[in-house]
């Protein structure tokens, strides 16, 4: 007498390798919206007054700076199926310490080198409520939200510290010589290929899609699953607080109230982008793509007259087609392969 084995079958998300390579590279959300990146800069270019001219493309990215570089780590935290919500306040944070700081007379340098080092406390902190208390990401991280944000205006009240060297502010503001780019985008560049190799090219990275896709098929295959989530919890907190130091600079002022609401321009922007809200799927590059696509549409209808509500309802709209149609297409997707070896099943054998 013979048993055999149950089979047990799992639903990890897998890439489809056997379409052609140019299906593959172009026919994915991600090229989806680089292509109407391309088409929002093109046609306001052409129908709004003054969008077009290069220092309005480098006001472009000195504004969404501090979401790009917040939108590299939270894509990492997102791809594990956890979020979150507390980077902005975290920026605001280090922003006030680093404010404090410069005025109680520590050099400003030494001044942001701290804040840093409590963007990495922050970020620890809610990596050890989630991995070690088992505590869900979103009940935790709209705590600590409040509490970073109790914090900053605790430190500085309604206060604003407004005096920070002259070489640094000008510096976060300042052009490449003989260029339209701003400085800023030589850091983040910077990020961005650590972020990209760490995330597409290491087994670190493998093992953050394993943990997204299925924690326990993750757990036996030899992936530290509570290490990986930590991990991406400190490098957010860490990259927030950098972006917190970068709004400092960029406005001149600390304030209780920097980076209030980033949080879910990033959360916005990564979601648009193609990281799935349910974990183990997500490219960085269309994530770049989708904070450039937000900025450029942000300033394009503001040119053009129309008000920040309608704005934020556009980009609402925008967020919640591309969650819908995306859940959508998985939907016909997983339909169309369960129908398939039914029609291979009923086929006469040859």
């Amino acid at each position: 007498m013979t048993t055999s084995a149950p089979t047990t079958t799992t639903n990890i998300v897998r890439f489809d390798h056997d379409r052609p390579l140019w299906r593959r590279t172009l026919m994915t959300r991600e090229s989806a919206i680089i292509g109407l990146l391309a088409v929002v800069l093109i046609v306001a270019s052409v129908t709004v007054n003054g969008f077009a001219q290069p220092l309005t493309y480098n006001y472009l990215l000195l504004d969404v700076a501090p979401i790009l570089f917040i939108a590299l780590p939270m894509t990492l935290v997102m791809t594990t199926g956890e979020i979150d919500l507390s980077v902005g306040s975290m920026a605001g944070l280090a922003s006030v310490t680093t404010g404090a700081l410069v005025q109680g007379g520590m050099p400003f340098e030494a001044a942001a080198f701290i804040a840093l080092v409590v963007g990495v406390i922050g970020g620890a902190f809610n990596g050890f409520l989630v991995t070690t208390v088992g505590l869900p990401s979103l009940a935790v991280t709209i705590g600590s939200l409040a509490l970073f944000r109790g914090i900053a205006v605790g430190m500085l009240g309604t206060t604003a510290v407004t005096e920070f060297p002259e070489y640094w502010t000008a510096l976060a503001k300042a052009k490449l010589a003989g260029t339209q780019i701003p400085w800023v985008v030589i850091p983040f560049l910077v990020l961005l290929v650590i972020f990209v190799v760490l995330f597409h090219f290491t087994p670190f990275g493998r093992g953050i899609f394993a943990v997204g896709q299925s924690k326990d098929a993750a757990h036996f295959s030899g992936v530290n699953v509570n290490r990986t989530k930590f991990i991406v919890f400190v490098l957010a907190g860490a990259v927030a607080a950098l972006a917190g130091v970068y709004y400092t600079l960029r406005y001149g002022s600390a304030r209780g109230d920097n980076a209030t609401g980033l949080e879910l321009q990033v959360i916005a922007a990564v979601v648009l982008g193609g990281v799935s809200v349910f974990g183990g799927r997500g490219r960085i590059h269309g994530v770049i793509a989708a904070v450039l696509l937000i900025g450029a549409l942000s300033s394009a209808l503001r040119l053009s007259g129309v008000t920040s509500d309608i704005i934020n309802i556009i980009t609402g709209g925008l967020l919640i087609v591309s969650v819908v149609g995306a859940s959508l297409f998985a939907w016909v997707k997983s339909k169309r392969s369960t129908i398939s070896p039914a029609r291979v099943a009923a086929s006469p054998a040859s």
